[in-house]
């Protein structure tokens, strides 16, 4: 079951049309206001709701407005003047569900399924009727799809609630949900999670100029839609963990002023207890002074992809004889189109769309390898969010135009106070130099703004990629290590 087939309906829509209590809510942050999946955001945007009624893209709770005629709030999908719902053919899973629901046992430990009887046609329903609907409902539950989308959105399941009865235990999708989250101090990654993991990078004081791309909130949460991340802090240690369909890892050690080769001994201990002994323990993105302080531990080193690291001034200028071919590009662009660069609004959304669109058509024509192909892929829910919510997420934003038509953009972020890492990077391929330009006058702006030094990030591995960025001329490339266990 996809999220765009409905759930069998149980109330007469003749009824609900009367009802004073669906899409009403006594407080403006209630816990009962429904949940939106990612897809399901999309599409109420789609059929006219504003995205800022959403905290998170990824999935939320959908803010309410306050309701005109009461001391309540209500559901900005819902028309208090003919008690409908505007999206009704595009209703959330959360909605479409009730009256029945979703919710953890009262000790927390099983899901349940049971219905509520706050609805007021519940509660004059005949029980075999309900009973019968409950197990339409429950197999549907069991299906591949659906179980992968709840244990994606482990928002869906509601705290325990006296006033609902409960039906059946729900054993797959308490074990999905456990393999999801193995330990109940595991929290999914959220967007109002960015200070805190800002703060704990600043408690372990990570080198500055010197420092991964990785060490930035906004570094992973653009890849939230494709790993599910997770996070939790054990005396005043931050522990991002991510969980892959090959099991559990650490995208970055553990984050704080403890002993860090304490800490990477408790979070390798929670991986391995995690993945069952599985060889896929590790931790990713451990830098070089890192791996000196690690030097005692019981642990395997790998190399992982370095990153590119530049002088502001040298990219900014391209001056010399090293930098001759991207001068002649840029001058090309200089000369054969007039090329104007503004900073990015929500407005641009559409037409970033489309050029993305065009950019990786224009890729999958050239030469691409495996890597590449997955890279861009994987590619297309991150642009989304990053055009969605990369002002939320502190990113600098730059689209380039040309005769009024959107031919490039980029975002990066401020790593640290002397150094601007570049995050995403499209320019239209059909403009031989464009790349080059808008790589400089990006550089440019961040030299204006104070940056010292330029982080290109890594080349995934991918040749062509790494060609690229060593014809600039790194004046460091910054070692990037994966830690495992010793193997017996």
């Amino acid at each position: 079951m996809s999220l765009s087939d409905p759930l069998p309906q149980f109330v007469p829509g003749s009824v609900c049309v009367q009802c004073d209590v669906c899409c009403r809510f006594p407080e403006s942050d209630s816990f009962l206001r429904p949940y939106f999946t990612r897809n399901e955001i999309e599409a109420a945007v789609a059929q006219g709701l504003s995205p800022a009624l959403f905290s998170d893209p990824v999935g939320s709770q959908i803010a309410l407005v306050k309701d005109s005629q009461s001391d309540g709030y209500l559901c900005p999908a819902f028309d208090p003047a003919t008690s409908r719902c505007g999206i009704y053919a595009h209703r959330p899973f959360d909605c479409q569900l009730y009256p029945l629901a979703l919710m953890w046992s009262e000790d927390g430990t099983a899901v349940e399924l049971g219905w509520d009887t706050k609805c007021p046609f519940m509660r004059e329903a005949v029980p075999a009727e309900i009973h019968r609907h409950a197990g339409l409902v429950q197999a549907l539950l069991q299906r591949e799809t659906t179980l992968r989308m709840l244990a994606n959105n482990p928002r869906l399941i509601g705290r325990f609630q006296e006033d609902v009865i409960v039906l059946a235990a729900l054993p797959e999708l308490t074990d999905r949900l456990r393999l999801h989250q193995p330990d109940p101090r595991l929290r999914p990654l959220r967007l109002e999670d960015a200070p805190r993991m800002k703060q704990a990078l600043e408690r372990s004081e990570c080198p500055g100029h010197e420092a991964l791309a990785a060490y930035a909130f906004v570094y992973h949460y653009i890849w939230a839609t494709t790993l599910s991340y997770w996070w939790m802090e054990r005396d005043g240690v931050f522990f991002l963990f991510a969980h892959s369909p090959d099991g559990w890892f650490m995208p970055v050690p553990p984050l704080g002023a403890r002993s860090l080769e304490e800490s990477v001994g408790e979070g390798l201990a929670d991986l391995h207890r995690w993945n069952h002994g599985s060889s896929v323990s590790r931790i990713e993105n451990v830098t070089d002074r890192q791996k000196r302080d690690l030097a005692g531990s019981p642990l395997q080193w790998s190399d992982k992809f370095p990153d590119y690291l530049y002088r502001a001034d040298s990219l900014a200028q391209l001056a010399g004889d090293s930098y001759k071919s991207q001068r002649a590009l840029c001058n090309r662009i200089e000369r054969a189109a007039s090329v104007t660069l503004r900073p990015y609004t929500e407005a641009d959304q559409p037409a970033c769309r489309d050029l993305f669109r065009r950019w990786v058509s224009q890729k999958r024509e050239g030469t691409l390898d495996t890597m590449g192909q997955f890279l861009l892929e994987d590619a297309d829910a991150a642009h989304e969010l990053i055009w969605a919510v990369g002002d939320r997420l502190g990113l600098a934003g730059t689209v380039a135009c040309a005769e009024d038509r959107v031919v490039g953009y980029t975002f990066g972020y401020w790593l640290a106070p002397e150094t601007f890492a570049v995050l995403v990077e499209v320019a239209d391929r059909s403009m031989p130099g464009l790349a080059q330009y808008v790589f400089r006058e990006t550089c440019r702006a961040a030299r204006c703004g104070g940056a010292e030094y330029i982080n290109a990030m890594d080349d995934a591995g991918l040749p062509g990629l790494r060609a690229a960025k060593q014809a600039y001329h790194p004046v460091a490339t910054i070692k990037s290590w994966i830690a495992s266990p010793l193997q017996p």
